[in-house]
This record gives C-alpha cells, sequence and structure tokens, in this order.
C-alpha cells in the first residue's frame, strides 16, 4: 500500500542517518511507523554489533523492543537519551506537532524532553500550513478521572471549541492511557489558533491535566515519506545539531 510505503520509506531513511556508533541510549515510540523503524534498528544492531539500549513510550513500544531482540530500559534508568524517534499526527511549518491519536502522549513527552535529538517519521500528508489543517479529531488531553468533566469545563471556557471524551471501540466506557488516565480530545478552530506555545501552558495549567499532546518546538528532524519510497528531511533551523 502507498501509505505503508511512505511510513517504511521515512522510518528506514531516519534510522539509516541516525543510528550509528556515536548512539547508545535511544527512546522508541509509539504506533504504526515506529514498526519498520523498531525492525531496521534491529537489523543495524545485529549488522554492526551495536550495544544500544532502548526505552519505549508505551506498552506497545516495549513489546517491538523485545519482539526484535533490542536492550530494553527505562527513564528509571536512564534521564539521557541521545536520541529518540517517533511518528507524529500532523506536524506543522513551525515544527510543532500533535500527537497522542494512539493514546501515548504523556510518556511519548517524557522520552523526547530527556533526548538529545527528538526526530519524527511520518507519511508526508502528516505536514500541513498549521495544526488542525489534517487532523481534525482534535488534541490529546490526558487527565486524572476524577477530574475529567471539570477540566472539560474549563478548556471550553478558556479556550473554545468542543472537548470530547475518548471512548473505546471494542469496549463500552473511556479508553485508559497506560498510566490509567482519560484521554480528552480538544477540537479548535484551526483559523484561529496559532499561538502553540501560549495553549499548551494554559492547558497545562488546568487542573486534572496530567499532559497534552502538544508538542510544541521539539522536532529537530521531519522524515516524510510519500507514496513513490521518496524521503524529504525537514530540519528545524530553531534546533542546533
Amino acid at each position: 500500500m502507498p501509505t505503508n510505503l511512505a511510513k517504511e520509506s521515512a522510518a528506514c531513511a531516519a534510522v539509516n542517518e541516525q543510528i550509528h556508533n556515536n548512539v547508545r541510549i535511544i527512546g522508541i515510540g509509539s504506533g504504526s511507523t515506529i514498526i519498520p523503524a523498531v525492525k531496521r534498528i534491529a537489523e543495524i544492531v545485529q549488522k554492526d554489533n551495536l550495544d544500544l539500549i532502548c526505552v519505549p513510550t508505551s506498552l506497545q513500544a516495549r513489546e517491538l523492543i523485545l519482539s526484535n531482540g533490542l536492550k530494553l530500559s527505562s527513564l528509571v534508568e536512564h534521564q539521557e537519551l541521545d536520541l529518540a524517534i517517533d511518528g507524529a499526527d500532523e506536524i506543522d511549518e513551525q515544527f510543532n506537532c500533535i500527537k497522542g491519536g494512539g493514546g501515548c502522549q504523556t510518556q511519548e513527552k517524557l522520552v523526547a524532553f530527556c533526548s538529545k535529538k527528538f526526530i519524527v517519521v511520518a507519511d508526508e500528508k502528516k505536514w500541513s500550513k498549521r495544526l488542525g489543517n489534517t487532523w481534525t479529531k482534535g488534541i490529546p488531553i490526558e487527565v486524572i478521572p476524577i477530574a475529567y468533566k471539570i477540566t472539560k469545563k474549563e478548556i471550553e471556557k478558556q479556550l473554545g471549541g468542543e472537548v470530547i471524551v475518548r471512548e473505546g471501540t471494542e469496549k463500552l466506557g473511556p479508553v485508559l492511557t497506560d498510566q490509567g488516565n482519560f484521554i480528552l480530545d480538544w477540537k479548535f478552530d484551526a483559523s484561529k489558533t496559532s499561538n502553540w506555545s501560549d495553549v499548551n501552558q494554559t492547558l497545562k495549567m488546568i487542573p486534572g491535566v496530567v499532559e497534552t499532546g502538544l508538542f510544541v518546538n521539539m522536532i529537530y528532524k521531519a522524515y516524510l515519506g510519500n507514496s513513490e519510497g521518496k524521503v524529504e528531511v525537514k530540519t528545524n533551523p530553531a534546533i542546533s545539531s
């Protein structure tokens, strides 16, 4: 499938460029794009006999690391990572992105924050002029269960838009994160929202919010694959190598 080829091409291009002898500890993201990335990492580790340690962002990432024969660790043992590789739901021209479509945004942001370089691999369709143009499901916000109604009401009051409690498809009731919390999806007006640093700060200051799916100017490089298997690499000028 064209989309799968785009994801696989982006993942392999990123791994081929970023995984080498000087990289010892890396963060492994979540989602479908990461599957070919981890497979390629395992191939390079075996071929070059690298001593590489992997820190997961979710239970899915943990299983990917183990099933591919890679060394597993955590942020408890390692708080400084050389690199983190992850996917994204949407990336804008200022290198802000939305993550959390799979509900792992809190651990994903922790791993990205602890990394010297945070790189994203994605289908080229995930790149847009402004957030909200292509990703219309809203910004994921992890909240503690007891506060979800208060938090929902306060987000709509301060920022407008609509906040929806994410519910499961195979099980009735709210989706639970790996931390046992709820996820609110905030649907905003893309034409009226641009200062994502302020928006993120506003959301984080509301009691009950654990973390947001807004990654503000954290990306070092974005690897974007297309349906023909070609990859465009975009480098954030605001973040030096």
